[in-house]
């Protein structure tokens, strides 16, 4: 295959230097006004007076924050699958299909032509600070494997599509990424994980991979798949795709996973690079290494704004946008795309770590807690004790989910329950003890509430951590109709049926 690395070098000292001179301020401003340029004439734009805003301000007085269920009901269900006109002015020929983790309903979300050139543009980037970082990279004299779900599309109307958003970006992949992408349309069109995931390993080393991106969960079946089959190998990443010089992961905390990664690339020439995409819009990539920050992407056609999370329910919350964000605090992330959403309340948190050249790190969504007994436990400082205690007790979580245990008669006080999976192998009784007191501590020592309530076992008991069998989580998913790259094991889970029946499968299995 011929190497077309040179052609994006030539584009990366081109991008660099624009990303060097860009005025955050500035840029996001000048989205946000073309935006609101091309959509005046659509039913939203007439409904806000579009042709009357010339500020970030008048945007803002004129445009209350909506969540999807409004956009849904107010603009896109009578006309649906059709969006021409409603809040954006073009026909929209694709349709992402949401879980809809905040709300637990699908979401059909517009994807414009413009959306799909966003989108590849954010993805340049990363490959942009990967050729930055490697001045000797060879990333276009291979193939770029991403492990997603099914590409199969439903045509809603014609010429109109809905799907995974792995499917979606696949099919409007532009020519030059098209000849270098794996796997061919016959697997990638295959809905049962299982056997795509068999014939994906089998295929796979054979190719010439240089690039391999998807959610963590399913990277690690993937490499275990391959172990199976190679029994052979030493069973590291370097064994089955030996030229690999990168690993793009996102859709989840990576941290809990860090350590497991950092041990399969031992011996390879990849490095490990983060990215923030949504079916909503392509929100940020890594410009530094792991945890130090995504860099959010200002000028691809998306204007963001930034909500503390406690005001987020108020009548009148503070909008943030990049010339007043702060450091360290917890914010919503709110959208204006160039695919018809205006101030659409994403569900997702975030705090930046640098306001000058905005970089972010994602801290939760917007109803990822847990307040059983008052501890108000955030996704992030769930995912940071989970990742501290493996640490400490020298393991590598696969997978977790956690929920509450409610006082009985029999047992008035109550508490959490961790299933929890751990790579290769069940662990010992002591390191799973070490594993627990760890996770307590480190829940105590960054949430006040938690530990108040756990002060001489007061409010509630020590976390109860059940260990799972490697695979377990797989399976579970798959019993519930939810196995495939474009689905995540919930980490906090609030229905107690649910919680039930992962308790119970987790025995059985």
């Amino acid at each position: 295959m011929l190497d077309a690395t040179l052609l994006l070098r030539l584009y990366a000292k081109y991008r660099t230097a624009k990303l060097a001179s860009q005025v955050p301020g500035t840029t996001q401003k000048n989205e946000l006004l073309a935006l609101i340029r091309k959509a005046s004439d659509t039913k939203f734009g007439r409904d806000h007076a579009f042709r009357e805003i010339g500020t970030v301000e008048e945007y803002q007085k004129r445009v209350p924050l909506r969540y999807y269920e409004a956009f849904w009901n107010e603009y896109w269900k009578d006309a649906f699958p059709h969006f021409k006109g409603t809040t954006w002015p073009d026909e929209i020929h694709y349709i992402p299909v949401s879980s809809g983790t905040s709300s637990g309903a699908t979401k059909w979300i517009p994807c414009s032509n413009e959306m799909i050139a966003s989108n590849t543009k954010a993805s340049l980037d990363l490959l942009i600070h990967h050729l930055n970082a490697r001045p000797d990279s060879k990333i276009f004299g291979g193939k770029n494997f991403i492990l997603g779900g099914s590409t199969d599309l439903v045509e809603r109307a014609p010429g109109i599509f809905s799907g995974d958003l792995s499917g979606i970006a696949v099919k409007t992949l532009p020519w030059w990424a098209r000849m270098r992408y794996f796997p061919p349309q016959e697997i990638a069109l295959l809905k049962d994980w299982e056997h795509k995931i068999d014939i994906l390993a089998r295929r796979s080393v054979k190719e010439d991979i240089r690039n391999l991106s998807g959610v963590p969960n399913w990277i690690l079946i993937l490499i275990e798949k391959l172990r199976t089959l190679n029994p052979e190998a030493e069973g590291l990443i370097k064994d089955f795709y030996p030229d690999l010089e990168l690993l793009i992961h996102g859709g989840v905390n990576f941290r809990p996973y860090l350590k497991k990664f950092e041990e399969l690339l031992d011996g390879s020439k990849a490095e490990l690079r983060e990215v923030y995409p949504a079916s909503e819009g392509f929100i940020a990539v890594a410009d530094r290494w792991y945890g130090e920050g995504l860099r959010l992407v200002l000028d691809h056609g998306i204007f963001f704004e930034f909500v503390p999370v406690e005001e987020l329910s108020s009548p009148s919350p503070t909008r943030h946008w990049v010339e007043t964000i702060e450091p360290d605090l917890n914010y919503a992330i709110v959208l204006t795309t160039c695919a018809g959403l205006w101030s659409y309340v994403l569900g997702d948190t975030v705090k930046f770590i640098d306001t000058q050249t905005p970089r972010l790190l994602i801290t939760g969504r917007t109803s990822y807690y847990i307040s059983a007994f008052g501890e108000h436990l955030i996704g992030e400082e769930i995912e940071d004790a989970v990742a501290m205690a493996a640490n400490q007790a020298v393991l590598a979580v696969t997978d977790y989910s956690m929920g509450a245990i409610y006082p009985t008669d029999s047992d008035p006080l109550g508490g959490h329950l961790f299933v929890v999976e751990f790579a290769d192998e069940l662990p010992s009784a002591s390191a799973l003890s070490i594993f627990s007191e760890a996770l307590d501590k480190h829940l105590s020592f960054r949430n006040e509430d938690y530990d108040a309530h756990r002060q001489n076992n007061f409010g509630f008991k020590a976390p109860l951590v059940v260990p799972a069998s490697p695979g377990m989580f797989a399976s579970w998913m798959k019993s519930r109709g939810k196995l495939g790259g474009q689905n995540k094991v919930p980490r906090i889970i609030l229905k107690d049926e649910l919680l039930t029946d992962l308790k119970q499968f987790n025995e059985t299995w």
